[in-house]
C-alpha cells in the first residue's frame, strides 16, 4: 500500500495537533471559546467557515481533540504532500465525487475520530452562505454530530512581511458551537433527505456564526448572511 492509499493516521493527527498548537499560539493569539462543546469521545464533524488559508491549521491547533481535515488536492504539492498525509489530513479532489476521500472520511468517523470540513467547499466570505452537500452526506451516513466552528479575525489584519497571513500576534477568535444532529431521525439517505439536512445544517451554522460575531464583537461583512432562526450557540 502506497502512502497515498494508506488510511488517515491517528498518530499523525495527534502530532499535527501538537504542531498546530505550537505554531498557532506562537505566531498569533488565538482566543478559544466553547471548546468544551466538542464531545470528548466518539465521532464528530467540525464544520468550519473558511475565509483564510490559516483557518484549518488554526482549528487543528485549537480544537480539544486531534482532527483529520478534508483538504483540496491543490494543497498537496511538493514536499508538503507527504507531510500532510503523515499528519493524517485527507486529500480530496473537489471536481469529482472522490471515492477515496469519501472512504477515508467515513473511516475516520467509523473509528470514533474527528473529521474537519469546510462545508462551503472553498475559501470565500466565510459566512456559510452556500453549502455543498458533502457535510450532510457524511453526517447522515455516519450519524456523527456536527459542531459548528466560527474562525473570526483571520482576514482583518494582513501581515506586514507576509501579506498572505494574518498579522503576527494578532487575535483570532475560534468559537465552537453546540453539537447537533443533521438527520431528521428517519435514517433516510435519499437525495431529498440530504437536501433537507443541508438546509437544517445551514440554518444552524448561520445562527452560530451570527452569535459568535456578536459575542466576540467581530463585525459581519457588509453583505454577510442573515439568520432565520435562533439557537443556544453562544460561548
Amino acid at each position: 500500500m502506497s502512502p497515498a492509499d494508506a488510511p488517515p493516521s491517528k498518530r499523525g493527527a495527534v502530532i499535527g495537533r501538537g504542531i498546530g498548537i505550537g505554531l498557532m499560539y506562537g505566531l498569533w493569539k488565538p482566543r478559544v471559546l466553547g471548546a468544551w462543546r466538542v464531545p470528548a469521545s466518539g465521532p464528530v464533524i467540525l464544520a468550519v467557515n473558511h475565509a483564510h488559508n490559516v483557518d484549518g491549521p488554526m482549528v487543528i491547533g485549537t480544537a480539544p481533540r486531534p482532527s483529520h481535515f478534508l483538504v483540496k488536492k491543490e494543497a498537496f504539492i511538493g514536499p508538503l504532500a507527504p507531510c500532510m498525509r503523515f499528519l493524517g489530513q485527507i486529500e480530496v479532489d473537489r471536481s469529482v465525487a472522490d471515492r477515496a476521500a469519501i472512504t477515508d472520511a467515513l473511516r475516520v468517523l467509523a473509528e470514533g475520530g474527528v473529521l474537519g470540513i469546510f462545508p462551503e467547499g472553498s475559501r470565500g466570505e466565510g459566512d456559510f452562505a452556500s453549502l455543498r452537500a458533502g457535510l450532510a452526506y457524511f453526517a447522515v451516513r455516519s450519524g456523527a454530530p456536527i459542531v459548528p466552528v466560527a474562525v473570526l479575525g483571520s482576514t482583518e489584519r494582513p501581515g506586514r512581511l507576509i501579506r498572505g497571513l494574518p498579522a503576527l500576534r494578532s487575535r483570532v477568535d475560534v468559537v465552537f458551537g453546540d453539537a447537533f444532529e443533521a438527520g431528521d431521525g428517519s435514517g433516510r439517505r435519499t437525495r431529498k433527505a440530504l437536501d433537507e439536512a443541508t438546509v437544517r445544517i445551514q440554518e444552524r451554522l448561520t445562527v452560530h456564526l451570527e452569535h459568535a460575531r456578536r459575542f466576540t464583537g467581530r463585525t459581519a461583512p457588509a453583505e454577510g448572511a442573515g439568520s432565520t432562526g435562533s439557537a443556544r450557540t453562544g460561548p
